[in-house]
């Protein structure tokens, strides 16, 4: 049984969001989502820690409100959240783009 905010459960073995690696600094983890650095375009992404595609609405909103802290307190700027999910369809995240841009390094000021 899982729950929306996920409870550890659901996950797929051959997911690499689900395997969770630390191969880029993590900025914030807690029982619904983890926020990382994305190892291909440099930005800070938010993961769900359940495999699946769809959060509900309020888990969704609670994982960008988590996303848009971490980038408000660690690197500043404007961003837009960014939820198309081109490599890893089946697991939901999303990335915060630094405002006018598509890729990082975000500069690294705080």
């Amino acid at each position: 049984m899982t729950d929306d905010r996920g409870d550890h459960q659901g996950r797929d073995p051959a997911c690499d969001l689900c395997t969770a690696a630390r191969i880029t600094p993590w900025y914030h983890e807690d029982e619904c989502c983890w926020v990382a650095e994305c190892e291909i375009c440099a930005v800070p992404m938010v993961v769900w820690r359940r495999h699946h595609p769809a959060p509900p609405p309020t888990v969704r909103d609670h994982l960008h409100a988590v996303l848009g802290q971490v980038v408000r307190d660690r690197f500043g700027g404007g961003f837009w959240i960014d939820d198309r999910m081109r490599n890893i369809p089946g697991h939901y995240h999303a990335h915060a783009r630094p405002q006018g841009r598509f890729m990082g390094p975000w500069p690294r000021s705080r």
